[in-house]
């Protein structure tokens, strides 16, 4: 599912915009509580339930949440620049509507081969 341009015809035959902008989502906003690095998993908390989700982007993410995922698998799932997909994931997270998972401590070398690891193990699925 895709969230950019979707194009109408106007009176004259031009087209013209007819879907909310993704940074609009944000409120212009480019920096999330939370620091996500692309990596950084997230899913759905136990408080993420339908009656919570009072926005159409939170209903999308609650979905592809339903099982970890990074910050950047979520913001190519919604077809969003990342600076968009993490503020929406930080203010997801200051409900309580998403668990942060921590991420690979980046102050020990085994912690950066473990990473790597992780990224080798991802790319042969690929």
């Amino acid at each position: 599912m895709e969230y950019g341009m979707a194009a109408d015809t106007s009176p004259n035959g031009e087209a013209m915009s007819t879907s909310i902008r993704p940074y609009a989502w944000t409120g212009g906003r480019t920096r999330s509580n939370h620091h996500l690095e692309l990596e950084t998993l997230v899913s759905a908390s136990e408080f993420c339930t339908p009656e919570r989700l009072r926005r159409a982007e939170h209903h999308s993410i609650s979905e592809i949440c339903l099982h970890p995922r990074s910050v950047a698998e979520v913001g190519a799932m919604l077809g969003v620049p990342l600076g968009v997909a993490k503020v929406l994931l930080g203010d997801m997270a200051d409900l309580g509507l998403i668990t942060v998972h921590e991420t690979v401590s980046d102050n020990s070398s085994s912690s950066h081969f473990l990473l790597m690891e992780r990224v080798l193990s991802g790319l042969r699925r690929l």
